[in-house]
């Protein structure tokens, strides 16, 4: 087939997604495997957001309402802003795509941590524009760092909060520095899917910024500690003048029907929410204890997913757990070729990795 397609395009490498559990186990003819690598909320999802989403199924023969409403109020009156300053995606993903769309053009510049969620390094690509990657520094976002690459060529700068993949946080303090540096036509977007986990007094929330002169959007999304992940529903805050102009290129309709009424219910469902919250914490207590007996090393989270130092190859290790019926994932294309990512799981998932991850760094001699 013999298609012109521009440069930009070809260079991008697609996203990833952990591996389902229905591959894995048709793939090495298993059963009864466990998952902990895509940060999903283990206790499903709230029971207010389910019966509304069925609720919602006599009237799948209709339009969503293509501005959200309902949605928009409620989120609107949660955050105490304008309904204006509200942007609904399928998934914070698509809001990356519509900022890109809407601010970036060839030979634009976006800066972006290294490593960080890959969708914003795609997504900048798709615009022609030109992604800059600032390394972490032990872990953490290096302000310091991302300033010295802002040039007259940048439009975006790309943060998240907690870090993916490193549960790490931003500070406020940090944030309020570096923010006075940056100039003000640039677009600064803190994603904070997995804000809700985040213990830390100091940790950024970035929404308070978002009404202000200063071009800040925040990223939210329904996939994380609301058990929301299979309808792709999240939301954007940011100033007016910017929700406008994502409006310009968003699809119509773009967050369906059962994805508004499950968002919509899930709001109101504060109970779920916070069980979801306290039983991620308890269960990485869980976990860290589990890692300390193997003598490994790991890295205290934010988020609902945490790092192990395995000491060896961690795409090796992960194809041994493979084996071993569970999925977590390896950080070595994000950087950290020693590093794998597991996400707080059941009770019984847990104890099921902990105890096939001391089989497997065994029989590769890291733990006795």
């Amino acid at each position: 087939m013999k298609l012109r397609v521009p440069a930009y395009i070809q260079s991008i490498k697609p996203y990833k997604p952990g591996k389902p559990i229905e591959e894995l186990e048709r793939e090495y003819g298993i059963s009864d495997s466990i998952k902990l690598a895509s940060n999903e909320n283990p206790l499903g999802s709230s029971p207010a957001a389910l019966a509304a989403m069925k609720d919602a199924m006599v009237r799948l023969n209709r339009y969503p309402d293509g501005r959200g409403y309902s949605l928009v109020e409620k989120i609107a009156a949660r955050w105490g802003v304008s309904p204006e300053c509200i942007v609904l995606g399928n998934g914070s993903d698509e809001i990356i795509g519509m900022l890109t769309r809407a601010i970036l053009a060839p030979g634009d510049e976006a800066v972006m941590t290294e490593p960080s969620f890959l969708m914003y390094e795609i997504m900048v690509l798709s615009c022609g524009a030109a992604p800059v990657f600032v390394p972490l520094k032990s872990l953490f976002v290096d302000f310091d760092g991302i300033a010295r690459q802002i040039t007259d060529k940048t439009r975006i700068v790309f943060l998240n909060n907690p870090v993916n993949p490193t549960g790490t946080i931003v500070t406020k303090k940090g944030f309020e520095a570096f923010l006075e540096s940056v100039p003000e036509h640039v677009v600064v977007v803190i994603d904070e899917a997995y804000i809700e986990f985040a213990k830390d007094p100091d940790c950024l929330q970035g929404i308070e910024y978002c009404t202000g002169k200063r071009p800040v959007a925040v990223l939210r999304t329904f996939s994380k500690a609301y058990g929301l992940a299979g309808i792709r529903i999240g939301y954007g805050v940011m100033p007016a003048p910017l929700a406008n102009l994502l409006h310009r290129v968003r699809q119509p309709f773009n967050a369906n029907s059962l994805a508004q009424a499950g968002a919509l219910a899930a709001l109101d469902d504060d109970a779920f929410l916070q069980r979801s919250v306290r039983f991620v914490h308890e269960e990485l207590e869980f976990l860290y204890a589990g890692i300390e007996r193997l003598g490994l090393n790991y890295f205290p989270t934010e988020a609902n997913f945490f790092l192990i130092d395995v000491e060896q190859d961690a795409d090796q290790v992960f194809e041994a757990m493979l084996r071993q019926g569970v999925i977590i994932r390896s950080m070595a294309s994000y950087g950290y070729p020693r590093y794998i990512r597991v996400t707080a799981g059941l009770r019984k998932e847990n104890e099921t990795f902990l105890k096939a991850f001391a089989t497997v760094m065994a029989k590769t001699g890291n733990v006795e």
